[in-house]
């Protein structure tokens, strides 16, 4: 098994007025040539947007990009005529592909609104846009983790251009539960939402993530009571 432990205070934080984010890898104007990502993982920024403020419309192409709320709310409008309002619990995956613009805003004129935003490399290029949403609330139970983004037949999972598993979990103190690759050579990337866990004996609080390759489980223990997000890609 190889490990590699990414801390909270080491991420990259830069502070526009209207939007506060913190970045796990290399992004926009900061750059770490030892943070490009975690294999196919090439973002993961934690973002916070001030009340009726956002991202104006702009263009992506060949990226998944995959958007968890933490808390508030987000209006999501886009070139292929999709427009909704997505709250806490949360998720949106837009496959980029061969080209898509979006505008994504606090939809609350008097909150901020905390999120996840994601890129996960694709597997194929050029591939026709498509846009998701789903809600997945997390709760302390025996279902162990939420699966909310997979290749294909996974459920009510959204539905990814890559070899690549997203899930959250919500934990109690004390429970322990094992994480079990689903795709042979896959690396895992675990991002601690809040909370502190025991990852392969590492022990992680809030914000901080590790990432483990060459092995096929993980071990995670609650030391108090978390949420984390768990990344299975290709390396």
């Amino acid at each position: 098994m190889q490990k590699i432990i990414h801390k909270a205070e080491d991420r990259a934080y830069r502070d526009r007025g209207w939007v506060r984010s913190y970045f796990s890898f290399s992004f926009a104007e900061y750059f770490n040539a030892k943070m490009m990502g975690f294999g196919a993982l090439r973002v993961l920024n934690d973002d916070t947007i001030a009340p009726g403020e956002g991202f104006e419309t702009h263009p992506h192409d060949n990226f998944e990009i995959m958007t968890v709320i933490l808390s508030g709310a987000l209006k999501h409008k886009d070139s292929e005529g999709h427009e909704s309002v997505i709250g806490k619990g949360g998720v949106q995956l837009i496959s980029a592909g061969s080209g898509i613009s979006h505008s994504e805003f606090n939809a609350s004129e008097s909150e901020e609104v905390s999120l996840l935003q994601i890129w996960i490399e694709p597997n194929v290029r050029d591939a026709e846009s498509r846009y998701q949403e789903g809600n997945f609330p997390t709760r302390n139970s025996q279902e162990k983790f939420t699966l909310v983004v997979a290749p294909g037949n996974g459920g009510n999972s959204l539905t990814i251009n890559q070899e690549a598993y997203v899930s959250l979990a919500s934990l109690g103190v004390g429970q322990e539960v094992v994480y079990e690759i689903k795709k042979e050579g896959n690396g895992v990337y675990v991002f601690i939402i809040d909370g502190e866990v025991s990852v392969e004996g590492e022990k992680i609080g809030r914000r901080d993530a590790v990432g483990l390759s060459v092995t096929d489980k993980v071990a995670i223990g609650a030391t108090k009571e978390a949420q984390l997000i768990l990344f299975e890609v290709p390396m």
